[in-house]
């Protein structure tokens, strides 16, 4: 198989997060859950479950219970990872609003390769780490003092 053909869609991983959720939430996810968690129609989801069943990534049958597959439970896990990686990144290192967060993150995760996912954590323990080990030394406050303040200021000329 050719290597795009086994690259996943946006709404597949998404599918595949869902299915992870769900999982460990219910032990096991229906379309009916499914449907509800992602906020589409029932009709789209089997559609998409068939896709990812021809795949190997799930366990599926209508009517029946939907289950994660090894590879499908690896491949979610590193979503949904990815997912909360950025999220932290974007609400803790650059303190966008929550909401906000959450839904740039879901777009980022699915663009982002695990060497930049490694670097993100890397950056991200360095500031925490100068952060905890330095006297007075929030370099997180820092930025964000220096964000609102000369960096916006500076925008608007």
């Amino acid at each position: 198989m050719a290597k795009n053909e086994n690259k996943l869609s946006e709404s597949l991983e998404d599918y595949l997060e869902a299915i992870l959720y769900l999982e460990t939430k219910n032990k096991v996810a229906r379309v009916k859950d499914i449907s509800d968690h992602m906020n589409i129609l029932r009709g789209g989801v089997t559609q998409s479950l068939k896709k990812l069943a021809k795949k190997g990534l799930i366990n599926y049958e209508p009517y029946s219970f939907i289950t994660l597959t090894p590879k499908g439970m690896s491949i979610a896990k590193k979503i949904t990872n990815n997912h909360k990686i950025i999220k932290d990144f974007l609400e803790n290192i650059l303190q966008v609003s929550d909401d906000k967060a959450e839904i740039y993150a879901c777009r980022i995760e699915h663009a982002m390769d695990t060497e930049i996912i490694n670097r993100l954590i890397a950056f991200m323990e360095y500031i925490r780490k100068r952060t905890k080990n330095s006297d007075n030394d929030d370099l997180v406050e820092e930025f964000v003092n220096y964000y609102k303040h000369d960096f916006k200021n500076g925008q608007n000329s």
